[in-house]
């Protein structure tokens, strides 16, 4: 399976679905019908995208949008990025400063508008100090809106199981193989983000690096 393969599977089954438990099923029934090699291909396509979105920029938009920061809810934001198929991934994958470009990102900004802004304050997570918007919730919005896929990455697991009879541990071992590596769970010795790391907290940073993204929340 090359790269426009890849893409098509995930396309399709946003087209032939209508929420995220049918598009992970589509996509093990799809997966099921293929060889353990083409199998193994599309984890590693999905591996090398994820990778491409794994830098320090990105964290950043992350943690601006969530209101949060942890290294699995930064993954399964990745995971919502590729979810939304190439064209929306390539827009930001390489440019994060272009999330709000995308029609998903601005419904999740408009669902903010049903939260009160409480405070805004500064912590420390780990080497870096993160600003941190706290919201109050007043109404639950869609759990499908929410900028997070973590399942969206498990697809390949049960269909490698019945094609071969291994466990998911020999996929990672496959995809490894091919000479992919994942950056994820990040901030590991062996997975650091791409880019410099810079402070969040630094505003002219946050104005330099994510000019739109700052204008968004005030600070141009």
């Amino acid at each position: 399976m090359d790269i426009e393969g890849f893409w098509e599977l995930v396309e399709r089954s946003a087209r032939e679905t209508d929420n995220r438990r049918a598009r992970v099923a589509w996509l093990e029934d799809q997966l099921s019908g293929l060889t353990a090699e083409e199998i193994v291909d599309y984890d590693a396509w999905f591996t090398l995208c994820a990778n491409r979105a794994c830098s320090w920029d990105m964290y950043a938009v992350f943690w601006t949008i969530t209101g949060f920061g942890s290294s699995d809810g930064f993954e399964y934001f990745v995971n919502w990025l590729i979810s939304l198929g190439r064209e929306a991934f390539e827009k930001v994958a390489d440019c994060p400063d272009r999330i709000l470009e995308l029609p998903e990102a601005q419904r999740i900004m408009e669902l903010m508008k049903n939260f009160s802004h409480r405070r805004t304050t500064w912590s420390r997570d780990g080497k870096f100090r993160l600003k941190r918007v706290t919201y109050t919730r007043r109404e639950v919005w869609p759990r499908e809106d929410d900028p997070e896929f973590e399942s969206f990455a498990y697809v390949t697991f049960e269909p490698y199981k019945r094609a071969t009879g291994l466990e998911t541990d020999s996929l990672g071992e496959a995809v490894r193989a091919q000479g992919v590596h994942s950056k994820f769970p990040f901030l590991t010795p062996l997975a650091e983000p791409d880019g410099e790391e810079w402070n969040f907290g630094d505003e002219a940073e946050f104005v330099r690096r994510l000019p739109r993204l700052a204008r968004h929340y005030g600070l141009t």
